[in-house]
């Protein structure tokens, strides 16, 4: 089943059970998903997919880090229920140790040395985790590994 046809039936079923909240993220998400598509002109494939989900979840942490810093609670309570309903449609994410040695894979595959390195095993890496770790928890650990 296609992202697009999930969220359609996670919507009806929303819709049943009067899940508001869940309801307008799931919409949030569909109309991220086809402004999208009409941007490139066509059907999305999974990785194109995987890129809105993405950025939808790390639009709504990076707002959640400033409301937590100014103090709004209201409004922090709400994003993260919302970053709930939209992690429920990314892939399972990979644990620190799983990341950990695909860095290290990925540092004997470029023949990364240093700290000079590090844009080269990044745009290695990224592919190979992108939407199952966080970036920055890949640059942290790139960092600790080339150090």
């Amino acid at each position: 089943m296609s992202l697009l046809e999930r969220l359609n039936d996670d919507m009806k079923q929303a819709m049943k059970n009067k899940e508001k909240d869940k309801l307008t993220v799931i919409r949030m998400i569909k109309a991220s998903l086809q402004n999208e598509a009409i941007k490139l002109g066509g059907e999305l494939n999974e990785e194109q997919e995987l890129t809105v989900l993405s950025r939808e979840v790390k639009q709504r942490k990076d707002s959640l880090h400033e409301f937590e810093k100014a103090g709004r609670e209201d409004l922090v309570e709400k994003l993260r229920n919302e970053l709930i309903f939209v992690e429920l449609y990314m892939p399972k994410q990979l644990s620190e140790d799983e990341v950990s040695k695909i860095v290290q894979e990925t540092i004997e595959e470029t023949g990364a040395s240093g700290k000079a390195d590090m844009g080269k095993v990044m745009s290695a890496i990224m592919p190979k985790v992108k939407g199952k770790a966080d970036g920055s928890l890949v640059n942290k650990l790139v960092q600790q590994h080339l150090s």
